[in-house]
């Protein structure tokens, strides 16, 4: 979360990059009970009996799509379409987001042409998309034959955001605090085509498969920072989520509750482009 409580001035542009990563207590508790070994020598065999350790990747790959693990890049460009609201498209490791702010406390000016105050305010929505699937960069990935898992997600954030301005209308930067509240909807699926279970008399039976639909809130708190000067900024951010993510159904009919804690740090290059429009 980069957010200033100032939008981009009316007729100006921002780009930027950011490097970063995704920690989440939730994923990385349930991909430690099975290793890359096992599930190569899993993934070659013809066939597979479901057990503790199919569960065990059954599990990593939900907990991974609900909260992926690992380091991220994206780059965005923003636009102040009014004196008060900007809007931004963002490409965030694979996925689209789309998102505008409006700002409601604080001057809308440019430091060539200012307003009275340091203390501004915003509000907005966001919303990112990811048809596509979620675990192509884990090592699960060489299960999919055997349990073809898929996961499609969508999510909508509110961010809520305050700064006070480095230097006249963040000439030199700003510090930025607040809060956010994401609503995720997914839909996971699993296909097992080479998995079977024992029943009775040692008859091998293939695993049916199964597809639902969840949804989850998470709450968070986060604090970035811009640095620079020239239109030319550096921006560390933190952000901290809570996230009860639900109860999702397991093969065989069993049941999994997930929950955790996800840091998101992150250090950004912003660049500001156009000479903007005087607002009122």
């Amino acid at each position: 979360m980069i957010h200033s409580g100032k939008v981009t001035p009316h007729g100006q542009f921002k780009i930027g990059a950011n490097f970063g990563g995704n920690v989440a207590t939730e994923p990385i508790s349930q991909l430690k009970d099975i290793t890359k070994a096992v599930v190569k020598d899993l993934a070659n065999r013809d066939s597979v009996y479901y057990n503790e350790q199919i569960k065990a990747a059954t599990k990593g790959a939900i907990a991974y799509s609900l909260d992926p693990v690992g380091p991220t890049f994206d780059f965005y460009v923003r636009y102040g379409v009014l004196p008060r609201v900007d809007v931004g498209y963002k490409y965030a490791s694979g996925v689209h987001v789309l998102d505008a702010m409006y700002q409601f406390l604080g001057p809308v000016g440019t430091p060539q042409n200012p307003g009275q105050g340091r203390w501004y305010g915003s509000v907005g929505l966001q919303y990112a998309g990811q048809s596509n699937d979620l675990l192509d960069k884990l090592f699960l990935s060489d299960l999919f034959p055997i349990l073809e898992f898929t996961a499609q997600r969508k999510d909508l954030l509110v961010p809520l955001v305050f700064s006070r301005s480095f230097g006249t209308e963040e000439e030199y930067g700003n510090i930025s605090f607040g809060v956010a509240y994401n609503h995720t909807f997914i839909e996971y699926g699993l296909q097992p085509g080479r998995l079977y279970e024992k029943v009775g008399g040692g008859k091998a039976v293939r695993l049916e498969g199964l597809t639902r639909q969840n949804n989850f809130g998470s709450y968070g708190l986060f604090v970035n920072a811009k640095i620079g000067a020239r239109r030319v900024y550096l921006l560390p951010a933190l952000a901290v989520y809570y996230q009860n993510y639900g109860t999702y159904e397991l093969l065989e009919g069993e049941t999994h509750s997930f929950s955790g804690v996800t840091l998101v740090p992150s250090l950004g290059l912003q660049i500001g482009l156009g000479k903007g429009k005087v607002g009122k």
